[in-house]
């Protein structure tokens, strides 16, 4: 029999081995052979096991903390298939780091989505499959193709199946900015929508400043993409208290949690924080629960290849 090129292979970044080897394993086949080590000096030393000559290879990597050690692992790893002749090689990075400077808000500011943009593919990488990019006009940044997914399904299956009264539930975009996010869920779990007006007087700081809709007597769902250091979430939940919400949950797709985030939301008024494994987390307080994104990403990955449509995973 002739030897089979092109076939699909998943390796794995150092931040995403267990969401790497969920997803392995939904697809029914074996997580690529890598490692990686160090030199004495702190660099990062890759060694490809197996053939990857002809093949689409999958490299599931989120540039999470630490951000600069893993993004530029993700590129030596994506430079070291190039080189080894895979026929495709696309970039699944389940968090996309530095997504938060999109533009110039102020003078001499860098535009940081851009620049890792241009690092990904110069170093090879021939498509991007990201969850919920920060802001959605990232995707023009790239001169490949990019699929950035929604993670609202995970959580629309878990409340789905939960005994919530939807009559009494309301979901909470935490800003302007992102109101088509959870617009979207809103609309799939047939709940109304309210809007929380944020403002930055600084990075890491927010302000609420007034809501818009009716949350009284009502269990809110705060639907965000990024917990960073959850003092805005915090915020948020004490003002839809102090407007009457009788229960407060939280959504997030990413859970970056910096600092003392976990302690902040476990002494939080917030029932519970649903977060996906983007970033794996093996050490949450009793109110924090992590859904798998590791199904929706195996589908999404077995459609790309196939050359099938990726938005009927999210009708």
């Amino acid at each position: 029999m002739p030897y089979q090129t092109n076939e699909m292979k998943v390796f794995a970044g150092s931040a995403s081995l267990p969401l790497a080897e969920k997803i392995s394993n939904y697809l029914g086949i074996r997580l690529g052979d890598c490692r990686t080590k160090r030199f004495a000096d702190g660099e990062i030393n890759l060694k490809i096991d197996e053939t990857v000559r002809g093949h689409d290879v999958y490299i599931i990597q989120s540039t999470c903390s630490p951000a600069n050690e893993n993004l530029m692992e993700l590129l030596i790893m994506i430079d070291a298939f190039r080189r080894a002749s895979a026929h495709s090689i696309s970039a699944v990075i389940p968090y996309y780091g530095y997504a938060r400077q999109d533009r110039k808000a102020r003078g001499r500011d860098p535009i940081t989505a851009k620049l890792v943009a241009n690092l990904l593919t110069t170093s090879g990488a021939s498509r991007l499959i990201t969850i919920d990019l920060h802001a959605e006009q990232i995707q023009g940044f790239f001169d490949i193709p990019v699929d950035n997914l929604w993670s609202f399904p995970a959580f629309l299956k878990f409340f789905s199946q939960s005994d919530f009264d939807r009559n009494e539930m309301a979901v909470i975009s935490p800003d302007i900015g992102g109101v088509k996010r959870a617009s979207k869920f809103a609309a799939k779990l047939g709940v109304p929508l309210a809007i929380l007006d944020k403002r930055r007087p600084k990075d890491n700081v927010a302000e609420m400043v007034h809501i818009i809709g009716d949350v009284e007597g009502k269990t809110a769902i705060i639907f965000d993409d990024i917990i960073d250091t959850g003092r805005s979430l915090v915020e948020a939940a004490k003002m839809l208290k102090s407007n009457g919400a009788d229960k407060i949950f939280a959504c997030a797709t990413h859970g970056v949690f910096s600092g003392d985030a976990k302690k902040i939301i476990a002494e939080s008024t917030i029932e519970k924080v649903f977060i996906t494994d983007t970033i794996y987390h093996d050490d949450l307080p009793d109110n924090i629960m992590m859904l798998s994104i590791a199904p929706l990403l195996a589908e999404a990955l077995t459609r790309v290849r196939k050359n099938l449509s990726v938005s009927i995973l999210f009708r």
